[in-house]
Protein backbone atom coordinates (compact mmCIF):
# COMPACT_ATOMS: atom_id res chain seq x y z
CA UNK A 1 0.00 0.00 0.00
CA UNK A 2 2.65 2.34 1.16
CA UNK A 3 4.54 1.56 -2.13
CA UNK A 4 1.62 2.90 -4.15
CA UNK A 5 1.12 5.48 -1.86
CA UNK A 6 4.61 7.15 -2.44
CA UNK A 7 4.03 6.74 -6.05
CA UNK A 8 1.35 8.91 -6.29
CA UNK A 9 2.37 11.56 -4.41
CA UNK A 10 5.39 11.48 -6.61
CA UNK A 11 3.16 12.02 -9.98
CA UNK A 12 1.05 14.59 -8.53
CA UNK A 13 4.39 16.50 -7.95
CA UNK A 14 5.31 16.03 -11.45
CA UNK A 15 1.46 16.86 -12.60
CA UNK A 16 1.90 20.08 -10.33
CA UNK A 17 5.10 20.88 -11.97
CA UNK A 18 3.79 19.67 -15.32
CA UNK A 19 1.31 22.52 -15.18
CA UNK A 20 3.64 25.44 -14.07
CA UNK A 21 4.92 24.18 -17.66
CA UNK A 22 4.09 27.09 -20.58
CA UNK A 23 3.64 24.50 -23.33
CA UNK A 24 1.37 22.82 -20.79
CA UNK A 25 -0.46 26.16 -20.54
CA UNK A 26 -0.64 26.97 -23.87
CA UNK A 27 -2.39 23.28 -24.68
CA UNK A 28 -6.23 23.48 -23.62
CA UNK A 29 -6.76 19.97 -24.18
CA UNK A 30 -3.22 18.90 -22.12
CA UNK A 31 -3.87 21.55 -19.52
CA UNK A 32 -7.55 19.94 -18.79
CA UNK A 33 -6.31 16.88 -18.49
CA UNK A 34 -3.71 17.36 -16.20
CA UNK A 35 -5.64 19.51 -13.85
CA UNK A 36 -8.17 16.95 -13.68
CA UNK A 37 -5.18 14.28 -12.62
CA UNK A 38 -4.23 17.08 -10.38
CA UNK A 39 -7.29 17.07 -8.44
CA UNK A 40 -8.30 13.33 -8.59
CA UNK A 41 -4.79 12.79 -6.56
CA UNK A 42 -4.63 15.69 -4.26
CA UNK A 43 -7.08 14.30 -1.12
CA UNK A 44 -5.21 11.01 -1.29
CA UNK A 45 -1.91 12.95 -1.58
CA UNK A 46 -2.87 14.91 1.44
CA UNK A 47 -4.23 12.47 3.72
CA UNK A 48 -1.04 11.00 2.65
CA UNK A 49 1.41 13.54 3.54
CA UNK A 50 -0.90 13.71 7.50
CA UNK A 51 -0.18 9.88 8.09
CA UNK A 52 3.38 10.52 7.37
CA UNK A 53 3.02 13.69 9.99
CA UNK A 54 1.52 11.39 12.27
CA UNK A 55 4.13 8.54 12.05
CA UNK A 56 6.90 11.15 12.58
CA UNK A 57 5.24 12.31 15.80
CA UNK A 58 4.26 8.88 17.01
CA UNK A 59 8.51 8.14 16.50
CA UNK A 60 9.43 10.92 18.52
CA UNK A 61 6.91 10.58 21.32
CA UNK A 62 8.38 6.91 21.60
CA UNK A 63 11.97 8.22 21.84
CA UNK A 64 10.92 11.08 24.69
CA UNK A 65 9.82 8.09 26.48
CA UNK A 66 13.44 6.51 26.55
CA UNK A 67 14.54 9.90 28.47
CA UNK A 68 14.26 10.41 32.00
CA UNK A 69 10.69 11.41 32.63
CA UNK A 70 8.89 12.60 35.76
CA UNK A 71 5.53 10.23 36.20
CA UNK A 72 3.89 12.89 35.14
CA UNK A 73 5.58 13.54 31.93
CA UNK A 74 5.25 9.87 31.64
CA UNK A 75 1.76 9.98 31.53
CA UNK A 76 1.09 12.62 29.45
CA UNK A 77 3.53 10.98 26.59
CA UNK A 78 2.07 7.83 27.17
CA UNK A 79 -1.59 9.57 26.48
CA UNK A 80 -0.31 11.78 23.24
CA UNK A 81 0.89 8.03 21.60
CA UNK A 82 -2.79 6.48 22.59
CA UNK A 83 -4.02 9.37 20.48
CA UNK A 84 -2.01 9.70 17.65
CA UNK A 85 -2.30 5.81 16.96
CA UNK A 86 -5.95 6.15 17.07
CA UNK A 87 -5.72 8.58 14.41
CA UNK A 88 -3.27 6.50 12.44
CA UNK A 89 -5.77 4.20 12.15
CA UNK A 90 -8.39 5.95 11.11
CA UNK A 91 -5.76 7.46 8.54
CA UNK A 92 -4.89 4.17 7.23
CA UNK A 93 -9.15 3.36 6.90
CA UNK A 94 -9.27 5.96 4.82
CA UNK A 95 -5.97 5.73 2.53
CA UNK A 96 -7.10 2.15 2.13
CA UNK A 97 -10.35 3.08 0.31
CA UNK A 98 -8.62 6.28 -1.39
CA UNK A 99 -6.57 3.68 -3.12
CA UNK A 100 -9.80 1.74 -4.15
CA UNK A 101 -10.34 1.89 -8.12
CA UNK A 102 -12.17 5.25 -8.77
CA UNK A 103 -14.90 4.96 -10.65
CA UNK A 104 -13.78 7.11 -14.18
CA UNK A 105 -17.25 8.73 -14.46
CA UNK A 106 -17.62 9.60 -11.02
CA UNK A 107 -16.46 13.12 -11.47
CA UNK A 108 -19.16 13.65 -14.47
CA UNK A 109 -22.33 15.62 -14.71
CA UNK A 110 -25.31 13.54 -15.58
CA UNK A 111 -28.65 13.54 -17.64
CA UNK A 112 -31.01 11.63 -15.48
CA UNK A 113 -34.26 9.98 -17.43
CA UNK A 114 -37.52 9.82 -14.70
CA UNK A 115 -40.73 7.97 -16.24
CA UNK A 116 -43.84 6.66 -14.60
CA UNK A 117 -44.22 3.14 -15.35
CA UNK A 118 -47.14 1.05 -13.83
CA UNK A 119 -50.27 3.37 -12.16
CA UNK A 120 -51.23 5.72 -14.94
CA UNK A 121 -51.80 9.23 -13.94
CA UNK A 122 -50.41 8.48 -10.21
CA UNK A 123 -47.42 6.68 -11.56
CA UNK A 124 -47.17 10.11 -13.54
CA UNK A 125 -47.79 12.12 -10.67
CA UNK A 126 -45.31 10.29 -8.72
CA UNK A 127 -42.35 10.74 -11.47
CA UNK A 128 -43.11 14.52 -10.84
CA UNK A 129 -42.22 13.93 -7.21
CA UNK A 130 -38.91 12.36 -8.09
CA UNK A 131 -38.53 15.02 -9.93
CA UNK A 132 -38.62 17.76 -7.85
CA UNK A 133 -36.31 15.37 -5.16
CA UNK A 134 -33.72 15.62 -7.15
CA UNK A 135 -33.64 19.06 -8.12
CA UNK A 136 -34.27 19.89 -3.93
CA UNK A 137 -31.15 17.29 -4.02
CA UNK A 138 -29.20 19.59 -6.72
CA UNK A 139 -29.97 22.78 -4.92
CA UNK A 140 -28.49 21.71 -1.70
CA UNK A 141 -25.31 20.52 -3.57
CA UNK A 142 -24.92 23.52 -5.74
CA UNK A 143 -25.69 21.27 -8.88
CA UNK A 144 -27.22 22.76 -12.07
CA UNK A 145 -30.48 21.84 -13.34
CA UNK A 146 -31.92 21.90 -16.86
CA UNK A 147 -34.34 20.30 -18.34
CA UNK A 148 -33.99 18.73 -21.70
CA UNK A 149 -37.22 16.96 -22.14
CA UNK A 150 -40.24 16.84 -20.83
CA UNK A 151 -44.12 14.86 -21.22
CA UNK A 152 -46.49 16.82 -18.62
CA UNK A 153 -49.90 15.29 -18.09
CA UNK A 154 -53.01 17.24 -17.38
CA UNK A 155 -53.25 16.81 -13.58
CA UNK A 156 -49.52 18.48 -13.48
CA UNK A 157 -47.18 14.80 -13.70
CA UNK A 158 -44.61 13.41 -15.85
CA UNK A 159 -45.24 10.88 -18.38
CA UNK A 160 -41.38 11.40 -18.87
CA UNK A 161 -38.58 13.87 -18.16
CA UNK A 162 -35.40 13.76 -19.22
CA UNK A 163 -32.87 16.88 -17.29
CA UNK A 164 -29.09 17.31 -16.67
CA UNK A 165 -27.61 18.05 -13.51
CA UNK A 166 -23.97 20.05 -14.08
CA UNK A 167 -21.64 19.77 -11.03
CA UNK A 168 -18.48 18.60 -9.85
CA UNK A 169 -19.03 14.76 -8.26
CA UNK A 170 -22.85 14.45 -10.06
CA UNK A 171 -22.62 11.28 -10.98
CA UNK A 172 -20.54 9.98 -7.94
CA UNK A 173 -24.19 11.13 -5.86
CA UNK A 174 -26.24 10.15 -8.61
CA UNK A 175 -25.50 7.16 -9.81
CA UNK A 176 -27.07 4.55 -7.22
CA UNK A 177 -30.68 6.06 -8.40
CA UNK A 178 -31.06 4.29 -11.66
CA UNK A 179 -33.99 1.77 -10.64
CA UNK A 180 -38.01 1.03 -10.41
CA UNK A 181 -38.86 3.15 -7.23
CA UNK A 182 -41.94 2.53 -5.63
CA UNK A 183 -44.42 5.01 -3.94
CA UNK A 184 -47.28 3.48 -1.82
CA UNK A 185 -50.21 6.64 -0.81
CA UNK A 186 -53.73 7.22 -1.25
CA UNK A 187 -53.99 8.55 -4.86
CA UNK A 188 -55.88 12.64 -4.54
CA UNK A 189 -58.45 10.73 -7.21
CA UNK A 190 -59.29 7.90 -5.35
CA UNK A 191 -62.74 8.62 -3.02
CA UNK A 192 -62.47 5.16 -0.60
CA UNK A 193 -59.48 6.16 0.78
CA UNK A 194 -57.54 2.65 -0.41
CA UNK A 195 -53.24 2.68 -0.27
CA UNK A 196 -52.42 2.50 -4.21
CA UNK A 197 -48.79 1.31 -5.54
CA UNK A 198 -47.32 2.76 -7.96
CA UNK A 199 -44.01 2.82 -9.37
CA UNK A 200 -41.48 5.22 -11.69
CA UNK A 201 -38.46 4.38 -13.43
CA UNK A 202 -35.27 6.51 -12.94
CA UNK A 203 -32.52 6.08 -15.62
CA UNK A 204 -28.86 8.03 -14.43
CA UNK A 205 -26.51 8.65 -17.85
CA UNK A 206 -22.93 10.17 -17.00
CA UNK A 207 -22.99 13.05 -19.34
CA UNK A 208 -19.99 12.27 -22.59
CA UNK A 209 -18.34 14.76 -23.62
CA UNK A 210 -17.84 15.35 -27.64
CA UNK A 211 -14.35 14.05 -27.61
CA UNK A 212 -15.90 10.36 -25.52
CA UNK A 213 -18.02 10.26 -28.44
CA UNK A 214 -18.27 10.97 -31.44
CA UNK A 215 -21.14 11.35 -33.93
CA UNK A 216 -20.80 11.14 -37.51
CA UNK A 217 -23.66 12.65 -39.26
CA UNK A 218 -23.79 10.02 -41.71
CA UNK A 219 -25.19 8.05 -38.74
CA UNK A 220 -27.80 9.81 -37.68
CA UNK A 221 -31.28 10.61 -38.96
CA UNK A 222 -33.08 14.17 -37.69
CA UNK A 223 -36.78 14.45 -38.37
CA UNK A 224 -37.99 17.64 -37.19
CA UNK A 225 -41.94 17.89 -36.55
CA UNK A 226 -44.51 20.28 -34.80
CA UNK A 227 -44.43 20.00 -31.10
CA UNK A 228 -47.47 19.63 -28.49
CA UNK A 229 -48.26 20.03 -25.30
CA UNK A 230 -50.45 17.75 -22.12
CA UNK A 231 -52.93 15.78 -23.57
CA UNK A 232 -52.03 16.52 -27.09
CA UNK A 233 -53.27 19.89 -27.75
CA UNK A 234 -50.59 21.73 -30.51
CA UNK A 235 -48.46 24.11 -28.21
CA UNK A 236 -46.62 25.35 -31.52
CA UNK A 237 -47.26 25.43 -35.11
CA UNK A 238 -43.71 25.17 -36.66
CA UNK A 239 -41.45 22.09 -37.00
CA UNK A 240 -39.20 23.30 -33.92
CA UNK A 241 -39.63 19.75 -32.33
CA UNK A 242 -36.68 17.13 -33.05
CA UNK A 243 -36.02 13.23 -33.37
CA UNK A 244 -32.79 12.11 -34.06
CA UNK A 245 -32.06 8.64 -34.76
CA UNK A 246 -29.05 6.96 -34.55
CA UNK A 247 -29.08 4.37 -37.22
CA UNK A 248 -26.23 1.94 -36.13
CA UNK A 249 -27.91 1.11 -32.89
CA UNK A 250 -31.20 2.18 -33.50
CA UNK A 251 -31.04 5.01 -30.43
CA UNK A 252 -34.35 7.58 -31.02
CA UNK A 253 -34.48 10.60 -29.13
CA UNK A 254 -36.99 13.51 -29.28
CA UNK A 255 -36.56 16.93 -28.01
CA UNK A 256 -39.28 19.65 -28.30
CA UNK A 257 -39.01 21.27 -24.60
CA UNK A 258 -37.32 24.64 -26.47
CA UNK A 259 -38.94 27.29 -29.00
CA UNK A 260 -36.35 26.60 -31.14
CA UNK A 261 -35.70 23.48 -33.51
CA UNK A 262 -31.59 24.20 -33.14
CA UNK A 263 -32.16 24.24 -29.41
CA UNK A 264 -33.89 20.78 -29.21
CA UNK A 265 -31.54 19.21 -31.74
CA UNK A 266 -28.70 20.24 -29.21
CA UNK A 267 -30.52 19.07 -26.43
CA UNK A 268 -31.37 16.26 -27.88
CA UNK A 269 -27.88 15.11 -29.23
CA UNK A 270 -26.29 16.09 -25.72
CA UNK A 271 -28.67 12.98 -24.42
CA UNK A 272 -28.26 10.96 -27.27
CA UNK A 273 -24.47 11.29 -26.41
CA UNK A 274 -24.82 10.21 -23.12
CA UNK A 275 -26.84 7.23 -23.94
CA UNK A 276 -24.28 6.11 -26.74
CA UNK A 277 -21.39 6.30 -24.03
CA UNK A 278 -23.77 4.13 -21.31
CA UNK A 279 -24.29 1.53 -24.17
CA UNK A 280 -20.90 1.06 -26.03
CA UNK A 281 -19.84 1.21 -21.73
CA UNK A 282 -22.24 -1.77 -20.67
CA UNK A 283 -21.08 -3.86 -23.93
CA UNK A 284 -17.38 -3.59 -22.66
CA UNK A 285 -18.59 -4.30 -19.13
CA UNK A 286 -20.94 -7.24 -20.13
CA UNK A 287 -18.41 -9.99 -20.35
CA UNK A 288 -16.75 -8.72 -16.21
CA UNK A 289 -20.66 -8.11 -14.88
CA UNK A 290 -21.19 -11.96 -16.04
CA UNK A 291 -18.20 -12.66 -13.69
CA UNK A 292 -19.42 -9.99 -11.14
CA UNK A 293 -22.55 -8.97 -10.58
CA UNK A 294 -23.31 -5.08 -9.84
CA UNK A 295 -22.03 -4.46 -6.35
CA UNK A 296 -25.25 -2.65 -5.24
CA UNK A 297 -28.03 -4.67 -6.19
CA UNK A 298 -27.54 -6.34 -9.40
CA UNK A 299 -27.85 -3.10 -12.28
CA UNK A 300 -31.18 -4.43 -13.26
CA UNK A 301 -32.68 -1.31 -14.42
CA UNK A 302 -36.04 -2.38 -13.78
CA UNK A 303 -34.84 -3.93 -10.36
CA UNK A 304 -37.14 -2.27 -7.70
CA UNK A 305 -34.94 -0.05 -5.41
CA UNK A 306 -36.36 1.81 -3.02
CA UNK A 307 -39.94 2.58 -1.53
CA UNK A 308 -41.48 5.35 -0.43
CA UNK A 309 -44.68 4.87 2.11
CA UNK A 310 -46.77 7.51 2.38
CA UNK A 311 -48.91 6.44 5.36
CA UNK A 312 -46.04 5.46 7.90
CA UNK A 313 -43.76 8.37 6.25
CA UNK A 314 -41.15 5.50 5.85
CA UNK A 315 -38.27 5.60 2.84
CA UNK A 316 -36.72 2.24 2.10
CA UNK A 317 -33.62 1.11 -0.25
CA UNK A 318 -34.06 -2.70 -0.25
CA UNK A 319 -30.41 -2.98 -1.88
CA UNK A 320 -28.95 -2.13 1.81
CA UNK A 321 -31.57 -2.68 4.16
CA UNK A 322 -31.84 0.73 5.14
CA UNK A 323 -35.26 2.58 6.63
CA UNK A 324 -35.89 6.35 7.13
CA UNK A 325 -39.04 7.45 9.40
CA UNK A 326 -38.63 10.77 7.43
CA UNK A 327 -40.34 10.89 4.01
CA UNK A 328 -41.05 14.31 3.95
CA UNK A 329 -37.33 15.47 4.34
CA UNK A 330 -36.22 12.79 1.67
CA UNK A 331 -38.68 14.38 -0.58
CA UNK A 332 -37.54 17.56 -0.11
CA UNK A 333 -34.16 16.63 -1.68
CA UNK A 334 -32.42 15.49 1.73
CA UNK A 335 -30.92 12.23 0.53
CA UNK A 336 -27.56 12.51 1.54
CA UNK A 337 -27.64 9.65 4.51
CA UNK A 338 -28.99 6.94 1.91
CA UNK A 339 -26.39 7.87 -0.66
CA UNK A 340 -23.60 7.99 2.09
CA UNK A 341 -24.57 4.70 2.85
CA UNK A 342 -24.87 3.35 -0.49
CA UNK A 343 -21.24 4.54 -0.89
CA UNK A 344 -20.25 2.96 2.29
CA UNK A 345 -21.59 -0.07 1.38
CA UNK A 346 -19.93 0.03 -2.03
CA UNK A 347 -16.61 0.84 -0.35
CA UNK A 348 -17.08 -2.22 1.98
CA UNK A 349 -17.43 -4.70 -0.50
CA UNK A 350 -14.79 -3.41 -2.84
CA UNK A 351 -12.59 -3.54 0.04
CA UNK A 352 -13.78 -7.32 0.84
CA UNK A 353 -13.24 -8.18 -2.96
CA UNK A 354 -9.73 -6.79 -2.64
CA UNK A 355 -8.92 -8.50 0.29
CA UNK A 356 -9.65 -11.50 -1.50
CA UNK A 357 -7.48 -11.15 -4.34
CA UNK A 358 -4.67 -9.71 -2.51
Amino acid sequence: MFTRLSAVEERFEEVTNLLCDPDVISDTKRLRELSKEQSSLEETVMTYRVYKSVVSQMDDAKVMLEEKLDDEMREMVKLEISELALRKGKLEDRLKILLLPKDPNDEKNVIVEVRGAAGGDEAALFAAVLFRMYTRFAERHGFKVEVLEASPTDIGGYKEIVFSLGGRGAYSKMKFESGAHRVQRIPATESGGRIHTSTATVLVLPEAEEVEVEINDKDIRIDTFCSSGAGGQSVNTTKSAVRVMHIPTGIMVSCQDEKSQHSNKDKALRVLRARLYDYYMQQQNAEADANRRSLVGTGDRSERIRTYNYPQSRVTDHRIGLTLHRLESVLEGELDEVIDNLILHEQTELLKSHAHTA
